[in-house]
């Protein structure tokens, strides 16, 4: 018999480890070393056994202090520490410790099945579920005008779907499989130096279906599933902003015992315009302004998301006033609601006049051009001065 391994070296800890360190390691090396995930590793189940055996000394206080003072003599299956019918420290594991949610949820996708998606853990009979497949979530760039008015979108996508020869079965003539007679499960006394047990684990012929194939379909190589390039077309709604999803049902990955396909998510990224600033369903433009529009009033053109609009700007408008448009924003069908529209203004100062333009200016100086705001902001500099 090939020399044990130190319990502490198995589970990867230092002999001073406390008891969440080691519940921890071992958590991790389960996952890592499960026969289910590492099915062309031949010695993949001794390596899991040897996992639990190590958990089950190092966990138990009493266990554990016997093994560090005499090693693996004193908690084997021979041992003052094995019980009754010879299962050593197994008999009363049930998982309760183990964290078997937190772990098949981590390895199948939810579920809490033992042995690639059973519905059992134990001796009783167990049954193949179906898994669906998992989602697909991949990012779309869109222009501006694509997210405000809609677009038809065409891209290709590897997606798995039935073979169309053998329909998703993966072969022809069904029959009971001849390894595990019908049961899906193989069951194999398992001897250990902690004593021997019974261990139920998925049958490698049918993979837990329980039936097999007189003839194994030569197009999907019995698998059921065909990876096939198609082009996917969809119809972006108008009203699609950044971070928005269109979902595509069956396009995302396989699923397992029959189980459907999981959905394709697409996620969009929208562009930025020049000169449009988008806000929720809302726009936002901002708009020059000469000297003499902001003071005198206008009536200027104004680009929109559905045209050119005509609208008439005040006399006395400052930078930073807001004019609002309603219902010029998105006509988002997304979320079935239309936003508004508004116009920031910003008034500009010349930066080179010609001599005309200053002498009209400087005219324009002599007059009393102050408001009440500068009135008050001279009145306190006078009053600061003294």
């Amino acid at each position: 018999m090939a020399e044990k391994k130190d319990y502490y070296d198995v589970l990867g800890v230092s002999k001073n480890a406390d008891e969440s360190e080691i519940k921890s390691a071992y958590r991790k090396k389960a996952k890592a070393l499960h026969p289910d995930l590492n099915k062309d590793d031949p010695h993949a189940e001794d390596k899991f056994k040897e996992v639990q055996e190590a958990y089950s000394v190092l966990s138990d206080e009493n266990k554990r202090k016997m093994y560090d003072q005499f090693g693996h003599a004193e908690v084997g299956g021979n041992g003052p520490s094995a019980g009754p019918g010879g299962f050593g420290g197994f008999q009363n594991f049930d998982g309760a410790d183990f964290g078997f949610g937190d772990i098949f949820d981590s390895i199948f996708g939810g579920g809490s099945g033992f042995g690639g998606g059973f519905t059992n853990f134990g001796g009783r009979e167990s049954t193949p579920r179906a898994h669906r497949g998992s989602d697909i979530l991949m990012r779309m760039n869109l222009d501006f005008d694509e997210a405000i008015y809609g677009a038809e979108k065409q891209f290709r996508l590897d997606v798995i779907e039935d073979c169309d020869e053998c329909h998703g079965h993966g072969g022809f003539e069904k029959q009971e499989c001849s390894t595990c007679h019908g049961q899906g499960t193989i069951t194999s006394e398992q001897r250990t130096i902690l004593g021997s047990f019974m261990s139920r684990t998925t049958c490698p012929e049918c993979h837990g279906t329980g039936k097999t194939y007189k003839r194994r379909c030569s197009e999907c190589n019995g698998k059921g599933k065909i990876r096939r390039n198609k082009k996917i077309t969809i119809n972006v709604p108008a009203g699609i902003n950044t971070g928005d999803r269109q979902r595509i049902s069956g396009k995302g990955n396989p699923g397992d015992n029959g189980g459907e396909n999981g959905d394709l998510y697409i996620e969009f990224v929208v562009k930025e315009h020049d000169y449009f600033e988008r806000e929720g369903d809302d726009i936002y433009l901002e708009v020059p302004l000469t000297l003499t529009e902001a003071a005198l009033g206008c009536k200027k053109e104004i680009p929109t998301l559905y045209g050119n609009v005509k609208i008439n700007i005040s006399a006395g408008t400052n930078s930073g006033d807001k004019q609002r448009i309603k219902g010029n924003g998105v006509d988002n069908k997304y979320r079935r609601h239309k936003g508004d529209m508004y116009l920031i203004f910003k008034v500009y100062t010349p930066k080179k006049l010609s001599r005309s333009q200053k002498e009209l200016l400087d005219e324009l100086a002599d007059t009393n051009l102050e408001t009440d705001e500068i009135k008050q902001f001279n009145k306190f500099t006078r009053k600061n001065d003294n």
